[in-house]
């Protein structure tokens, strides 16, 4: 099987094409056949499909070897999110295969060595932060939006994410700061094995978006006068 995966809920740009291992436990064990990587998040349209497609180049495939694709749906800033959800949606579409969303703090735990509990924090603008915490990589709380100081870090003896972000915490930094495609396709590991049909995308905004349609910009106005 060969998985394209992309993500753009932070501010790394990220592609790769990946071929899963099955029944692997270890994140490593999914080949990375191609990967790119790039921290910018005003790039977001500009470079996802060229990086696609440098990708594909470089592990000397077409598109149409690809059995899947697997995208990051936040939670993460709305402009951000919907880039990478419609690249995948419309490669998902023209090649006919499945695409498999999965929550992007997901994707950043399954990097981090799988003892005790971590949180995994990232960035949410107006001084919040997104997080969850994992336990043995298996999430147990969140994912939700807060202020850092209002996250609930429960028993979580590190931490990783947003360099920035991660830091405003009393716990050992863990160096995974976005979501990597191996990380990706292993947080879709069982739903890319058992062959289950993916529910539509769903983007985690967790908050509504700060863009108003012209009938909630007229009630906020009614409300106000």
């Amino acid at each position: 099987m060969l998985v394209l995966a992309v993500d753009t809920s932070t501010p790394a740009v990220t592609a790769g094409v990946v071929r899963p291992a099955p029944g692997a436990h270890n994140t490593a064990d999914h080949e990375l056949l191609a990967s790119r990587v790039v921290v910018d998040a005003r790039l977001h349209a500009e470079i996802l499909t060229p990086n696609i497609v440098e990708c594909l180049a470089e592990a000397g495939l077409s598109a149409r070897d690809l059995d899947a694709v697997v995208v990051g749906v936040g939670p993460g800033p709305f402009t951000g999110l919907r880039v990478g959800m419609a690249t995948a949606a419309a490669f998902g579409d023209a090649l006919g295969i499945p695409v498999h969303g999965v929550c992007s703090l997901d994707a950043i735990a399954a990097e981090l060595p799988p003892h005790g509990e971590s949180l995994v924090v990232t960035d949410a603008r107006r001084r919040e932060v997104y997080w969850a915490r994992y336990q043995d990589g298996i999430r147990i709380a969140g994912p939700d939006v807060c202020a850092p100081d209002q996250v609930d870090v429960g028993a979580a003896s590190s931490t990783a994410g947003s360099p920035a972000h991660a830091a405003l915490f009393d716990l050992p930094v863990v160096d995974v700061s976005s979501p990597s495609p191996r990380g990706l396709v292993a947080a879709a590991a069982g739903a890319l094995t058992s062959g289950v049909v993916p529910d539509p995308l769903v983007p985690l905004y967790l908050r509504r978006p700060d863009a108003k349609t012209i009938e909630e910009r007229a009630a906020a106005k009614k409300a106000g006068s």
